[in-house]
């Protein structure tokens, strides 16, 4: 008898809160990303709820969702995830339940919590309540009584109600912003404030609200993306009929009908389908990157309800457990009424169809939503989208405070400076009314007085100008047509420019496998048959001498021939059969086209299957529960499947026992290469010759597995068949007992061939990945695929390399781990000493003993010795280790991390990083919409990061600096002035002059520094990726360079006051008695600090275009126009402005000591610059020296060509680690295929539902 039937003892009645995991105590909430705590061994507890899967004591049938990576990701229960039982009010339930449900609400109740307020309106019920949920089937009614939440998500930043705080609290948070806005604030004080109270509020409004837009602007297009998904269609039961509702409106209870290549729009429970039994194939790439099919079975109670008008007579209801973050873990049952008998029926994770996930090779399935929007488990997986700032955002900030002390410091001096002079002269100041009572006060007015006149020392225009720049540098990474992608008609897009300067810092690729390396396509590209290889293109180096050559390689149409014209005919068709056969494909004929789609759990079943249909000839098409139809040229065969010996992980190879239709028995076997040869028989000629192709097929980063059969006497078979059904119907060790009957068949066999089948890689990845890592980047990938696929593929994208020492982590427990990782440490450390770093490692860690290797007391560890090592592969990892493993490097490390993905799986890891790089691909455009840049190929990353990333920091570091130097530099002649004016106050500069500076006279040449500057020529950058290690070492934007900048505007400023003062010490005098005055020598003074800003702009420009020359001749031309302009017509306005200028234009114009000082002293403050320039290039030279005079110079690059050196070396490290070490390199599930092919009949016509 079952648990969930037994009577409820004292012993049930438990207190749900002492179900917890004392690491995580009571503020643990599964929606956060954090690192995960987990006890030594993960296990269910010992107590569990009684209607709980879990709890059944029976013998337990293996669960076909088995293949599934990363279950170890079931988290022990906290006392938010125990579960309370019951359905509530339900009349038919057992009365203990809702009493236990009582005592949890009224313990829950006295236990209350702070926590900031969640600003997403949409989530209105919390998801953390212990009791389960009650879901009734077929009553819409009682379930919107619960107010579950709807199904409409969101993924944006903002919202309407939530855009104003957020967004105030982010641009405030910046040092120039809050600097300002209390520069607004002073300046409304009466009498304190020298200039107009608005001066610096309106320009503040104005940057605020420039920001606001583009916010806005790269806001919308999230919630375009999300309301397009929320307007997707679904089939909605109501009544007895489906009708088609919007994803949006689908609410937990309705039940829904998915047909095939269909998203799920919730997380689902199964109850029918169109396949026999209730199965139904999903794809879970989108979830877990794997792109094997998985299989979901419905309960057999429920799986006879195939038509509309059965499923709308269900009634019962689901005790579901409450929403949380664990992919691959549900418990739930299934209260049935049927004829007045109420019965509970389990459901697991096999029932479970998740949103996100694809309905693939199935016509249709019912299913009833239980999870809905946010609370389903891919939303519960994913972060809200973070704000993000770059670095460089970060230390401007930091330099921003450095000159608000500075600027304080000035004011500070000026009103010390002001309160002597006044005491000392207090008499001779009676005119000014001073009262020596108020000297207190008038001191703190006079320090914020001097700060109002100093503030532009902090030009706001840097944000705006930072901005803009930002914008048009997206914009041409939108343009450039070298990372379009045409086939699909796909531009690379910033989403984020506010973090484009990152792109030239990384240091840590984070990278998905399915999708974003690989194509998600397989394709049978060679094989070897009877000692000789074929190819889909033969390879012309190899062109084989005669019929029989094992050295050489023929084509797949050479193949027809010996088909025919073989001495070894035979073999070849035994191999052909060997495809058509050894498999456990079902075919599936569409109706509309007659075409015929193979159904695999493996996609590599369904490439070898496919590929002896369309290669060969040799075509499977229909299965039926004991028997299989082929046609071999044309002439039809039907095969009888006597037994299935399935895959597993420990056997690594499969075996089917055919009749064929002359009535022999044979057994065809597949698997890989170490344990067919241990199984064949003593007369096999052609093991050396396959053994031989097998390294080259392995050497090409091609998945292998031999073929091998052997005629069974029908003697033999008939006593090795009631070996095989003892095995079958035993209740202990069942598998062990069928492992054990398939060895006594599988042996002499006969070794036919081998095949090799490639995982396509995306174009350039190979190329991109060697180049990153020459470029100091660390990638590392995150896949959910199984170990042996994951090292393969690494070896096939070169993130693997043969001279690499691999380091595989795939122990069970948490001090196991903890033992591999401190001795594997210690090892690298004395390795990285003796060596000096010269022979690279590369860590393997699977996904179990990654959970353990996330923990508190072993993170640091893992940390240190995985960044020890060149490259990094997390297999069979759930898209929250994507995230946390992240977050481990975001925690010690203060490298800039990017993240690059294309599935909704990748999502909360893209928001992790620093940067996340969302790939447009096969797997629909979530990761894309969520990331702040998309590229539509994997290579283009190397040209956003090496050409685009290295420009636009150095670009930006260059212009930020720049604007820095001038502000301090025209300011600190204003402050010379005013020690020299008695620290009254009064300006050096004519004030509307002073507020044109950085809008009108400088706002050019900065942007056209941060927009067209080029350090290096694209071409180079790309050709000698170490010069990104200067991003990486922030060669441009360091605190040293900060000072160095604002040193030389001291100097500069220095020299144009003081040579101005001594040059003009007696003024001018003209005709008439005039003398120049104050006005005359201040703009004498202007113009030259103006004239050294553009010489100093000048001589950091590394790149002249049409655009430099224009901003840089035409900002000094704009000044020459608008001061005689202002001159003349200002006076005539009815404002009264620009009175000082009267007159002014004769006496400066036609005065040779201005012309004089206008030339001769910008030249002498820039002659210091141009020798440190000179001296740095010849005597302190840097890389980026180098490349810009091979540039200038077009130099040619000598360096030696040792490619197809490196390549040969490779080849003989490779088949040398092939020899040592032989493994399976395919992917195959370890399923229970063998009971599910025989519940198919493909001739059978299927339910229509």
């Amino acid at each position: 008898m079952s648990n969930w039937n037994q009577p409820t003892t004292e012993n049930n009645n438990v207190d749900l809160h002492t179900m917890r995991n004392p690491r995580h105590g009571d503020g643990y909430d599964e929606d956060e990303l954090q690192l995960l705590s987990h006890p030594p061994s993960i296990r269910r507890p010992s107590i569990m709820p009684h209607y709980s899967f879990s709890s059944y004591d029976g013998p337990q049938q293996p669960h076909m969702y088995d293949n599934e990576s990363t279950e170890m990701l079931a988290k022990p229960y906290t006392d938010k995830e125990s579960r309370g039982v019951g359905p509530g009010d339900t009349s038919y339930l057992p009365t203990h339940r809702s009493s236990l449900k009582r005592k949890v609400s009224k313990k829950g109740r006295r236990r209350k919590s702070f926590r900031m307020p969640d600003l997403r309106f949409w989530q209105r019920k919390n998801t953390g309540d212990l009791s389960p949920r009650t879901i009734y089937v077929n009553e819409p009614e009682r379930n919107q009584q619960q107010k579950f939440i709807g199904n409409r998500v969101s993924t944006a930043k903002y919202n309407i109600i939530t855009f104003l705080p957020i967004f105030l609290y982010v641009e405030f948070s910046k040092a120039a912003n809050i600097f300002f806005l209390f520069i607004s604030c002073i300046q409304q004080i009466p009498d304190v404030s020298p200039t107009s109270r608005y001066t610096t509020l309106v320009p503040l409004v104005i940057v605020l609200f420039i920001t606001a837009v583009k916010e806005i602007i790269e806001d919308y297009g999230v919630h375009k993306s999300d309301s397009e998904l929320n307007a997707r269609n679904c089939k909605v039961l109501e009544g007895s009929q489906f009708v088609e509702k919007r994803w949006r409106d689908i609410k937990v209870g309705d039940i829904c009908r998915i047909e095939s290549t269909e998203f799920f729009p919730a997380d689902l429970i199964i109850l029918s389908s169109s396949e026999p039994e209730g199965l139904c194939y999903i794809e879970t790439s989108n979830l877990d990157g794997e792109v094997n099919l998985k299989i979901k079975q419905a309960l057999p109670e429920t799986a006879k309800f195939i038509t509309p008008a059965e499923v709308s007579q269900i009634q019962g209801y689901i005790t579901s457990e409450q929403p949380n973050n664990r992919l691959y873990n549900y418990d739930g049952t299934l209260t049935l009424q049927n004829g007045g008998k109420v019965q509970d029926y389990p459901l697991d994770p096999n029932k479970l169809l998740l949103r996100g996930a694809q309905l693939r090779n199935t016509s249709w399935v019912y299913a009833i939503v239980v999870f809905s929007g946010h609370e389903t488990k891919l939303m519960l997986n994913s972060s809200k989208k973070p704000t993000k700032a770059s670095n460089v955002t970060h230390i401007t900030n930091r330099n921003i405070w450095y000159l608000f002390t500075m600027l304080v410091v000035m004011s500070v001096m000026c009103s010390i400076g002001y309160l002597v002079l006044s005491m000392r002269n207090f008499d001779q100041l009676g005119y000014l009314a001073l009262s020596a009572a108020e000297r207190g006060r008038e001191f703190g007015f006079n320090i914020l007085t001097f700060m109002i006149l100093f503030n532009s020392f902090i030009p706001i225009s840097l944000m705006v100008t930072m901005e803009i720049v930002k914008v048009v540098q997206a914009t041409l990474i939108g343009s450039d047509l070298d990372i379009y992608y045409d086939k699909t008609d796909m531009p690379s897009i910033a989403r984020s420019s506010g973090l484009i300067e990152e792109l030239g810092q990384v240091e840590y690729v984070f990278s998905d496998k399915t999708g974003t390396l690989t194509c998600n396509q397989m394709e049978f590209r060679e094989c070897s048959i009877a000692g000789l290889s074929y190819a889909t293109k033969a390879d012309p180096d190899r062109q084989p001498k005669s019929d029989n050559d094992s050295s050489g390689q023929y084509s797949f149409r050479q193949m027809e021939t010996h088909l025919t014209t073989s001495m070894h005919a035979n073999v070849i068709h035994e191999f052909l059969s060997s495809l058509m056969t050894c498999h456990t494909v079902i075919p599936e004929t569409k109706e509309e086209t007659g075409e015929i789609i193979y159904q695999a759990s493996s996609p590599d079943e369904g490439a070898l299957v496919q590929g002896a249909r369309e290669v060969f000839g040799y075509n499977f098409y229909a299965r039926r529960p004991h028997s299989i139809n082929c046609k071999v040229k044309d002439q039809d065969c039907e095969y009888q499947i006597l037994n299935v010996c399935e895959f597993n992980s420990t056997r690594k190879r499969m075996s089917v026992i055919i009749r064929e239709p002359n009535g022999k028995v044979k057994l065809y076997c597949k698997g890989a290469d170490s344990v067919i040869l241990e199984r064949l028989g003593k007369n096999n000629t052609f093991v050396d010759a396959t053994l031989h192709h097998l390294e080259e097929f392995a050497s090409e980063g091609l998945r292998t597995l031999c073929y091998a059969m052997r005629e069974i006497p029908e003697e033999e078979y008939v006593r090795w068949s009631q070996i095989y059904d003892k095995a079958a119907t035993t209740l202990t060790n069942r598998a062990e007992e069928l492992d054990k009957a398939a060895e006594v068949i599988e042996k002499d066999m006969f070794l036919l061939g081998a095949t090799a089948i490639e995982d396509k890689l995306q174009d350039g990845v190979p190329d991109t990945i060697h180049t990153l890592q020459e470029a100091n980047i660390k990638v590392w990938v995150l896949t959910g695929d199984r170990q042996e696929t994951a090292i393969n593929i690494g070896y096939s994208c070169k993130l693997l390399t043969e001279e690499m020492d691999l380091i595989i982590c795939n122990v069970e427990s948490h001090e196991e781990t903890r033992d591999f990782l401190e001795k594997k440490l210690a090892e690298a450390q004395v390795h990285e000493s003796s060596t000096g770093g010269h022979e690279p490692l590369a860590l393997v860690i699977e996904g179990k003993s990654l959970t353990f290797a996330l923990e508190k007391d072993l993170e640091k560890i893992f940390y240190q010795l995985a960044i020890k090592c060149k490259a990094v592969i997390c297999c069979r990892v759930s898209p929250l280790q994507k995230a946390l493993v992240v977050k481990l490097v975001k925690k010690f490390s203060k490298s800039i991390l990017l993240a690059i993905g294309d599935g909704a799986n990748d999502v909360s890891m893209i928001q992790a990083a620093h940067v996340g790089v969302g790939i447009s691909g096969v797997e629909g455009l979530q990761a894309a919409r969520s990331a702040d840049f998309s590229i539509a190929q994997f290579r283009f990353l190397r040209k956003l990061l090496l050409v685009h990333g290295s420009w636009a920091y150095q670009r930006l570091s260059k212009m930020i600096f720049f604007y820095f130097y001038k502000n301090v530099a025209l300011y600190l002649t204003q402050f010379w002035y005013t020690i020299f004016n008695g620290f009254s106050g009064q300006t050096l500069y004519e004030s509307w002059t002073m507020s044109c500076f950085n809008v009108i006279f400088t706002i050019l040449p900065p942007m056209v520094i941060g927009i067209f500057d080029q350090f290096a020529a694209a071409r180079l950058l790309d050709k000698y990726p170490q010069m990104y290690m200067l991003g990486q070492n922030n060669e441009f934007f360091n605190q040293k360079r900060f000072w160095g900048w604002i040193l030389n505007a001291v100097y500069h400023s220095s020299l144009l006051y003081f040579i101005g003062m001594a040059a003009f010490m007696n003024d001018a005098d003209f005709v008439n008695g005039w003398t120049g005055g104050h006005w005359w020598a201040g703009t004498a003074i202007f113009t030259a600090t103006l004239a050294t800003i553009l010489y100093k702009g000048a001589l950091i420009t590394d790149m002249w275009t049409k655009y430099a020359v224009i901003a840089f001749v035409g900002s000094f031309l704009i000044w020459f126009i608008f001061l005689p302009f202002v001159a003349y017509v200002g006076p005539m306005l009815p404002w009264g402005i620009f009175l000082e200028y009267v007159g002014i234009i004769p006496a400066l114009y036609g005065n040779l000591n201005y012309w004089l000082f206008v030339i001769l002293v910008p030249f002498i403050c820039i002659l210091r610059d141009y020798l440190w320039k000179y001296y740095k290039r010849m005597y302190r030279t840097r890389s980026y020296h180098y490349i810009q005079e091979i540039q200038k110079l077009n130099l040619p690059d000598y360096r030696p060509r040792m490619d197809r050196f490196r390549q040969a070396v490779n080849k003989v490290r490779k088949i040398q680690r092939l020899k040592q070490s032989r493994g399976y390199a395919f992917s195959q599930s370890d399923t229970d295929q063998g009971k599910i092919i025989r519940m198919y009949d493909t001739t059978q016509q299927k339910p229509t539902g």
